[in-house]
């Protein structure tokens, strides 16, 4: 594929993404999801770019801001909407929300609402794939916040120990929550710069450019693969909204947003595909291509069913069951 080809690909799903969580957010302001949402509008990049580099039998593993990472992993806008607007045809049956999205037949393993939770798991999957010799990596995804919990610590210490086929990939988009990791972190860098402490490498990386995220994840999941062990990729980044739909996000400095918002993905993506020679009407056409996709899955979730009854009890274990086991 040409250059220019993979990365109008690679835009087209970003587009897919940003149009997704826009209804989201609509359906959100009109009642139809319930709870709370935890949008990545703005951080696109980092899950488009790195699944471009990943196998489709790798697993990947996301904070409850998840949405990009189980859609670029393969999850439908469809599959995605009805499981915010609890639909039984939602990607987890209406059992997980917006916070808890899983296709583990797509590598994605899910979505984990506590904070750093996930990346013992992704250590876990990575030891599974290499006693397994299947070649997999695992990649965590988690937020700037988790680097000052203790499981982070956890994690990048037994994966190096043991050199795991894992890679951490930090989506550091200044705030945990609400406040600036920089106002409660002692290194600049709070994923880089703690990688030498368990003597792996550490990188960072402008996860607003989805070229750059690919080809520095590319690259990271090569050495993995070789049997050189884990590695840790802190991607900087900025989300457009707050850090919850609960959320004006008032305390984030107007300048600081609107230096952010003029270093969009999606615009930093467009103008290379412009630069390569490609015609504004393609570009449009891929917009609208995901507009219409999107579009018709809203209006199919909306007609979705609600979840029966009889099945609040199922998927409770690995065989399908619900009978309590002792």
């Amino acid at each position: 594929m040409a250059v220019r080809d993979e990365l109008l690909a690679l835009y087209e799903q970003m587009v897919l993404i940003r149009r997704t969580e826009k209804a989201a957010h609509d359906l959100f302001l009109s009642g139809l999801v319930k709870g709370t949402t935890h949008l990545a509008a703005g951080q696109e990049a980092i899950a488009v770019g790195a699944s471009a580099a990943l196998r489709p039998d790798d697993y990947v593993f996301a904070t409850y801001r998840g949405h990009h990472h189980a859609l670029a992993r393969g999850a439908t806008p469809e599959e995605c909407l009805a499981e915010l607007m609890s639909r039984a045809t939602g990607l987890c049956g209406a059992k997980g929300g917006s916070m808890h999205l899983t296709k583990a037949s797509s590598g994605m393993l899910g979505s984990y609402a506590i904070v750093g939770s996930h990346l013992p798991m992704a250590a876990g999957a990575a030891w599974s794939a290499r006693l397994r010799g299947t070649g997999q990596i695992a990649v965590a995804f988690f937020g700037d916040g988790a680097t000052n919990i203790g499981a982070f610590h956890e994690a990048l210490n037994l994966a190096a120990v043991w050199k795991l086929p894992v890679l951490f990939v930090c989506e550091n988009n200044l705030y945990m929550e609400y406040t600036p990791i920089a106002d409660v972190t002692a290194v600049a860098r709070p994923a880089a710069d703690r990688a030498p402490s368990y003597g792996i490498p550490g990188e960072v990386v402008d996860g607003n450019d989805v070229v750059a995220v690919r080809e520095a994840v590319t690259r990271l999941a090569g050495r993995a693969r070789a049997g050189d062990g884990p590695a840790l990729l802190e991607a900087l980044t900025y989300r457009h909204f707050g850090h919850s739909r609960a959320d004006p996000a008032t305390y984030r400095p107007a300048e600081e947003v609107e230096r952010w918002l003029k270093h969009d993905p999606l615009d930093l993506a467009r103008g290379r595909l412009a630069e390569l020679g490609v015609p504004e009407e393609t570009l449009t056409a891929a917009e609208a291509r995901a507009q219409d996709v999107v579009q018709k899955a809203v209006e199919a979730a909306k007609a979705a069913p609600p979840p029966a009854p009889r099945e609040a009890l199922t998927d409770v274990w690995a065989d399908g069951g619900a009978a309590w086991r002792t």
